[in-house]
């Protein structure tokens, strides 16, 4: 398998994994069970990632994992919106 392949495909499924996370929380409107730590970290993690990404040119890794932040981020807005009208 050519490794550009591989790491597209890798990075494709990383990025969606906290989709279906999000669509839950933005349909419920419920964001008890989540961990705001957990996505920090998270964020933090990837955001590295893309900075890797970039200092080694390797637009596979910038652009999934920028996503995934776009969509750790989008969580991270909802936990704080939510909570606070919950609350």
């Amino acid at each position: 398998m050519d490794e550009n392949i591989l790491g597209i495909v890798a990075g494709v499924l990383t990025s969606v994994a906290m989709i279906p996370q999000l669509i839950k929380v933005i349909r419920k409107k419920n964001v008890e069970d989540l961990s705001w730590v957990m996505i920090m970290v998270l964020i933090t993690g990837l955001s590295l990632w893309v900075w890797y990404g970039i200092i080694r040119n390797e637009l596979p890794i910038i652009v999934s994992n920028a996503f995934a932040v776009l969509v750790n981020v989008t969580l991270l807005i909802c936990l704080i919106t939510f909570r606070k009208k919950n609350k």
